[in-house]
């Protein structure tokens, strides 16, 4: 699992604790944490629960270069697994995902988005623009966001193109263009932070967001800061 982070010290305990009360077998999951120059206290929170903690195996690789594509790129060639998941620093693992996933891998499975969900944080109107992304998602058989990929099918595509955004989406597109089905994992789910849309008055966050995601969908602003 790679999760890469940024000025994350508030939200990765969080993440990792999602890890380990998945409950898997000792030795299962392998957990990067890629810092790419964090200036708060997100290293010291990564090395506290790895000493902490034994299960699940946490290493912190340390790339001062900034970009979340980047940084996935960098915890992937770091990784031993077969299997490829990527959870971002603010987002927590829904119950059961782990099992979810690993079955769909026993089944053939290469590669597949999974369902995000807001967490408990966020309001109403959270929970309900990102149950609009799914179904949208669901109807445009559109993949993105939350994903696992086999390693050496990932290391065919090239791993996550250097974008600011939809980099998750382009992988999986290069992954469905070798004719290869990519699916969606919806009997579990991610939790993720909906700061975002917080993050202008008068909720103005989630109109802004859509907009960079549908623009990005559309090839547009992929390059732009976000």
């Amino acid at each position: 699992m790679v999760i890469p982070a940024w000025n994350e010290e508030a939200y990765l305990a969080a993440a990792l604790a999602s890890v380990r009360g998945q409950g898997a077998p000792p030795g299962t999951i392998e957990v990067i944490v890629v810092d790419n120059g964090s200036t708060d206290g997100t290293v010291e929170v990564a090395r506290d629960f790895a000493r902490a903690s034994p299960e699940p195996r946490v290493r912190v690789v340390l790339d001062g270069e900034r970009g979340r594509a980047r940084a996935k790129n960098v915890g992937a060639r770091a990784a031993r697994g077969r299997v490829l998941l990527f959870l971002d620093a603010d987002s927590r693992m829904g119950p059961g995902l782990v099992d979810a996933v690993l079955r769909r891998v026993a089944c053939g499975e290469r590669a597949a988005s999974i369902r995000i969900v807001a967490d408990g944080t966020g309001d109403g109107a959270d929970r309900v623009f990102f149950a609009f992304l799914e179904w949208g998602k669901s109807l445009f058989g559109i993949r993105a966001q939350m994903s696992f990929c086999e390693r050496a099918l990932f290391e065919d595509v090239g791993g996550f193109p250097d974008l600011e955004i939809g980099e998750d989406r382009e992988m999986l597109v290069r992954v469905a263009r070798r004719g290869i089905r990519v699916g969606h994992v919806d009997e579990a789910h991610v939790e993720t932070s909906p700061r975002r849309l917080h993050s202008l008055p008068l909720r103005l966050g989630i109109v802004t967001t859509f907009g960079r995601w549908a623009l990005a969908h559309a090839g547009i602003g992929r390059h732009w800061p976000y």
